[in-house]
C-alpha cells in the first residue's frame, strides 16, 4: 500500500502521515531541546573531573638465605603464582581497605566553598580535626568552621528542618540515630580547646607552617565508614599480567595527595601484613621455647645445687682414674639418648604447632629433620596444600559454602593422622630410650665396687650433665628462631610508588552529552508521533475516503474563519465561497448527467453532530441563491435545530407545524437577508420525530415545494446517530455526505459504505469540511489557489514572523 505499511491484525499504517504529524511536533521538539542543553550545559560546567594516579609493586620468592640442609628449624613456602594471587586478592579485599581508611582516616573530608560546590581540600587545610576515639560524630553533615583570627575560630551548623541525625563510632564503627533538639548552633573556640557538642566531640590543632586567614570558611564533614571503605574499593583497580610477578595499582579520585596517601599505604599495610605473617611461625616458636627454657632452667638449677652441696658435705673434688672407662661407656649411651630427646623435641615442636593453629595457609608449615618417619612429612604436605586451597577459595566463595566443610573435615582428619604418627613415633623412641636406660643402669651396677659416695655423686653428676644438654638444646633451637626471624624480609618490592608528578585530570568530551540529549528528545516526540499516528482512527486527509469507501468526493471545503455559517454571503470572494462554486457545479453535472429537469432536492447529512452538516447546507443553499435560483433550506433536523441563528430568525414555528397540520406551507416560509433564500426552521420539538418524517405530509410538503423553488435543500440529521435521513433518502436528487478532518471517525463510514454497497443509498457523494493541512502539520500550501488567486479572493492579512511564532505555539 503507498506510503503505508500494513500490519498483519488489519490495521494500516500510514508512514507519510506519520512523519507530517512528528514535523508537527517541531515546537515541542525546539522547546525540550532547549532545556535538556541548557541542563546538560550546567551538568557540564559543574563537572570536576577526577585524576587517576597509579604504582607498581613485585612479588619476590625471597627465601631465607640461612636455611640450609643442616638447618633443624625450616619453612616451606608456596610458588610464586601462588603468592601473587593471594597479594592480588589481599590487595582487593574490603579488610585490606578497611585498615587504609582507618590509618588515614579518610572518613574525615576537609572542605571548601568552590563556585558550584563543596571542593575537597584534604592536606591543603590550615587545621586538622582530632576526634575523640569513644565518641559519636555525626555523618552526612557539614559542620561549618569560620576563622575569625589567628588564634580563634567560629562553628556552627544549620540541619533545618531535620529531626533526627546519624551519629557513628569510629572506633566501634557503631551506628545511630538520635533526635535532634536544636538544629541551629554557633560557637567561637580558640585553638586546641576541647569541642563537646551534641554530635562534634574534639580539637581543631593548627597545621605546621600554615597560615590562616581572617574570616576564611572550610568545613568537615564525617562520612559513613562502610560507605568510605566501599567508595575507595569500586575506584581501586589491581591489574597483573598472566605469569608475571609484576602487579600495578590505579586509584582514582577528585584529590591527587589523597591518591597519592592511599596508594602507598596500601602498599606499606600489604607489605607489614606480609611480613608479620612470614615471621608468625618463628614468634609462636619462640614463645613454645621459652616456656620450656623457662621449666629446664630450673630443673638445672636445682640439680646443680644438689651437686655442689654433696660434694661440699663429702668433700669429693675429683673422681677416680679407674672409673674413666666405665664413665666413657656410660657417656656414649648419654649421646645416644640425646638423640632420641632431640627426635622428641622435634616432635614436640610440631605437635605444638598443630595444636596451636588453625588457619595453616596464612603461616609457614615447619618440618624438622629430625624426624625419621616419612609418613608425617607426607601428612603434613597435604595439610599445607587442602589450607592453601581453603584460602584461594576464602576470596571468591562464601563461607558456608559446602566445600569449606569438605576441605575442614579433609584437613582436620589429615591432623589426627599426624598427631597419631607423632605419639607413635614417640612411644617408639621411649621404648628405646627405654632400652638405652636399662644399658646404663646396667652399666652403672659396675659401679658397686666404688665407695657409696662416688656412687651417688656420679649419679648427681649425670642428672646435672642431662639437665644442662637439654637447656643447651632449647637454647640453640631459640637461637635458630631469632635468627630466622631477623633476617626475613618481606616478599612485596615497591618498583614505583604513587607520586603527584603534575598528571592532569581524565578530561572527557562532554560534547557527545549534547548528542545524546538531541537524541533524548528526538526519539520520544517520534514515539508519541508513531503512537498516535498508530492508534489515530480520524480522517485527516481527502485521500483517506479514497481508500476507504467508493463513494465519491464531490468537493472540499476549508476551514471557515467568518464569525457565523454564512461564509458564502459573507465573503463572497474568498476560497471558502469558491469552494462551494465548486460543490454546486458538480452538482449541476450530476443533474445533468441524470437528465433531471425542474426542481431538484439536495439532501445534506453525516455520521455524527459537530462535522459541519449544518454548515454545509446553509452555504450549497446561499451559492444556488446567489445564481438566481429560487431556493429554500429546510430544517428537517428536529431533534437539533440550528440554522434559524445564523439568519437572525425564530425557530417558533415550521416544518413541525406544518407536518401536524398546524400552519400552512406560506406561513412557515421564511425570508432571509440572502436574495433568492427561504428557509423552513424545524419548529418546536416534537415526540415523535421520526413518525412526522415519514407520514403522507411529508410527501406533500416536498411536492409542493418542488412547484415553488428550484433547489431545496435538506438539512437532516446525522445518519450515525438516528434513523431519519435514511427515510429522507427518498426524496433527494442528490445526497450530501459531510466528513469532517481531524474529527471523523474511519469506522463511522461503516454504515454509509453498506447502504451504498446495497443499493440502498443511490447519487451519494462525499463532501470533505475544514479541510487545512497547513494548520495540521505545520507546512504545505493549505487550501486554496495561494498567491495565484490575487485578485480574485479576498487578501487575508498577514502576520509578521514573530505572530506566527506565538500562534504556533498557541495551538
Amino acid at each position: 500500500m503507498e506510503d503505508g505499511f500494513d500490519f498483519q491484525n488489519g490495521q494500516n499504517f500510514d508512514f507519510k502521515e506519520f512523519v507530517f504529524r512528528a514535523l508537527s511536533y517541531w515546537k515541542w521538539f525546539l522547546l525540550g531541546l532547549c532545556i535538556v542543553f541548557y541542563v546538560v550545559y550546567y551538568q557540564n560546567i559543574r563537572r570536576e573531573f577526577p585524576y587517576t594516579l597509579g604504582a607498581s609493586i613485585t612479588v619476590q620468592d625471597d627465601k631465607n638465605p640461612l636455611f640450609t640442609a643442616t638447618t633443624s628449624l625450616v619453612f616451606n613456602y608456596g610458588g610464586i603464582s601462588g603468592k601473587v594471587q593471594e597479594v592480588l586478592l589481599n590487595l582487593t579485599s574490603r579488610k585490606h581497605h578497611e585498615k587504609v581508611v582507618d590509618s588515614l582516616k579518610l572518613y574525615i573530608t576537609y572542605l571548601k566553598q568552590g563556585r558550584f560546590y563543596k571542593t575537597d581540600i584534604y592536606k591543603q587545610a590550615p587545621f586538622e580535626f582530632e576526634g575523640k576515639i569513644e565518641s559519636y560524630q555525626i555523618i552526612g553533615h557539614a559542620i561549618k568552621i569560620t576563622f575569625l583570627n589567628e588564634n580563634s575560630f567560629q562553628i556552627s551548623y544549620d540541619f533545618g528542618e531535620l529531626e533526627e541525625v546519624v551519629l557513628q563510632n569510629f572506633q566501634s564503627k557503631d551506628v545511630k540515630t538520635v533526635n535532634l533538639s536544636e538544629g541551629i548552633l554557633s560557637e567561637t573556640y580558640n585553638f586546641g580547646d576541647y569541642i563537646d557538642l551534641p554530635f562534634l566531640k574534639g580539637r581543631i590543632i593548627k597545621r605546621e607552617q600554615s597560615k590562616i586567614v581572617s574570616q576564611s570558611e572550610y568545613f568537615i564533614r564525617f562520612n559513613n565508614f562502610d560507605s568510605t571503605v566501599s567508595s575507595f574499593i569500586q575506584s581501586y583497580i589491581v591489574r597483573n599480567e598472566s605469569n608475571s610477578p609484576l602487579l600495578t595499582v590505579r586509584l582514582t579520585n577528585k584529590n591527587k595527595p589523597k591518591i597519592v596517601d592511599y596508594i602507598n599505604t596500601s602498599i606499606f599495610i600489604l607489605d607489614r601484613d606480609q611480613l608479620q605473617r612470614k615471621n608468625q611461625y618463628a614468634i609462636n616458636t619462640i614463645e613454645f621455647i621459652d616456656k620450656q627454657l623457662s621449666r629446664v632452667k630450673g630443673e638445672l638449677t636445682k640439680k646443680a645445687d644438689s651437686l655442689n652441696d654433696f660434694m661440699r658435705t663429702n668433700k669429693i673434688f675429683d673422681i677416680e682414674s679407674e672409673s674413666a672407662l666405665l664413665t666413657a661407656k656410660i657417656e656414649e649411651y648419654k649421646d645416644e639418648k640425646e638423640l632420641f630427646n632431640e627426635q622428641l623435641l622435634a616432635l614436640d615442636l610440631l605437635k605444638n604447632y598443630l595444636n596451636t593453629n588453625n588457619d595453616y595457609s596464612d603461616l609457614q608449615v615447619p618440618s624438622t629433620t629430625g624426624i625419621s618417619e616419612g609418613n608425617i612429612g607426607v601428612n603434613v604436605s597435604k595439610i599445607v596444600l587442602l589450607s592453601a586451597e581453603k584460602s584461594k577459595l576464602a576470596y571468591s566463595v562464601r563461607n558456608n559454602v559446602s566445600v569449606f566443610d569438605d576441605l575442614n573435615r579433609q584437613i582436620g582428619a589429615l591432623k589426627l593422622v599426624v598427631l597419631e604418627n607423632i605419639a607413635s613415633e614417640k612411644f617408639n623412641i621411649q621404648s628405646q630410650l627405654k632400652a638405652l636406660n636399662s644399658k646404663i643402669y646396667n652399666s652403672e651396677r659396675e659401679f658397686s665396687t666404688i665407695p657409696e659416695s662416688q656412687q651417688r655423686l656420679r649419679a648427681i653428676e649425670r642428672e646435672y650433665l642431662l639437665s644442662q644438654s637439654t637447656y643447651d638444646l632449647y637454647l640453640a633451637k631459640r637461637g635458630e628462631a631469632d635468627l630466622i626471624k631477623a633476617s626475613n624480609v618481606s616478599d612485596i618490592v615497591l618498583i614505583e610508588p604513587a607520586k603527584d608528578t603534575g598528571q592532569g585530570r581524565n578530561a572527557v568530551n562532554l560534547n557527545i552529552r549534547y548528542v545524546f540529549a538531541f537524541f533524548t528528545v528526538l526519539i520520544p516526540v517520534f514515539l508519541v508521533a508513531f503512537i498516535v499516528t498508530f492508534f489515530d482512527n480520524k480522517l485527516h486527509a481527502p485521500g483517506d475516503l479514497e481508500k476507504l469507501s467508493s463513494i465519491p468526493l464531490l468537493g472540499v471545503i476549508g476551514q471557515n474563519d467568518t464569525p457565523n455559517n454564512l461564509a458564502v454571503f459573507n465573503k463572497s470572494q474568498s476560497a471558502m465561497a469558491e469552494a462551494f462554486r465548486a460543490i454546486r457545479s458538480s452538482l449541476q453535472f450530476m443533474y445533468k448527467k441524470h437528465d433531471l429537469e425542474g426542481s431538484k432536492t439536495v439532501l445534506v447529512t453525516s455520521s455524527i453532530s459537530g462535522e459541519g452538516k449544518t454548515f454545509t447546507a446553509i452555504n450549497i443553499a446561499s451559492v444556488f441563491a446567489l445564481s438566481g435560483k429560487r431556493t429554500v433550506l429546510v430544517g428537517l433536523d428536529l431533534r437539533k435545530p440550528k440554522i434559524f441563528d445564523d439568519f437572525e430568525l425564530k425557530n417558533e414555528i415550521g416544518v413541525v407545524n406544518h407536518l401536524i397540520g398546524q400552519k400552512s406551507l406560506s406561513e412557515i416560509v421564511q425570508h432571509t437577508k440572502v436574495e433568492n433564500l427561504d428557509i423552513i426552521t424545524s419548529g418546536p420539538i416534537p415526540p415523535n420525530p421520526s413518525e412526522l418524517l415519514i407520514s403522507a405530509t411529508m410527501d406533500n410538503l416536498i411536492a409542493e415545494l418542488k412547484t415553488k423553488y428550484d433547489y431545496i435543500i435538506l438539512d437532516t440529521p446525522p445518519v450515525g446517530l438516528v434513523a431519519d435521513a435514511l427515510e429522507l433518502l427518498e426524496y433527494a436528487d442528490a445526497s450530501l455526505y459531510v466528513v469532517r478532518q481531524d474529527y471523523t471517525q474511519k469506522d463511522m463510514l461503516t454504515l454509509i459504505n453498506e447502504k451504498h454497497k446495497n443499493g440502498v443509498v443511490k447519487n451519494i457523494s462525499f463532501i470533505y469540511n475544514f479541510y487545512n493541512l497547513k494548520g495540521k502539520y505545520g507546512y504545505g500550501y493549505g487550501y486554496g489557489y495561494g498567491d495565484y488567486a490575487n485578485g480574485y479572493h479576498d487578501k487575508v492579512e498577514k502576520k509578521s514572523f514573530f505572530n506566527n511564532l506565538i500562534s504556533k505555539f498557541k495551538k
